[in-house]
């Protein structure tokens, strides 16, 4: 049986430090956690995304002005979140 302990810290390390230290865990916990970082990377979006994004909003809200669409309410909305 393992025990976990949870240590809070706040300490700055440099890549090649924070490298070193991974490079010391086991293989499969090495894999984990390129993957979590590997998925954490795709979460960033390009600014061209971002203004594509506002871009089709505004679109979206001249569309309702013009009552050729209807949009959704807060709550249905966050029903969906």
């Amino acid at each position: 049986m393992k025990a976990t302990i949870n240590i809070n810290t706040n300490i700055q390390l440099t890549v090649k430090q924070l490298t070193e230290l991974a490079k010391q865990l086991p293989k499969k916990e090495r894999m984990k956690l390129a993957t979590a970082l590997a998925e954490e990377e795709e979460e960033f979006i390009t600014k061209e995304e971002v203004v594509a994004k506002i871009k089709e909003g505004l679109e979206e809200v001249k569309l309702y002005k013009a009552g050729k669409i209807e949009l959704r309410s807060a709550r249905e909305f966050l029903n969906e979140l």
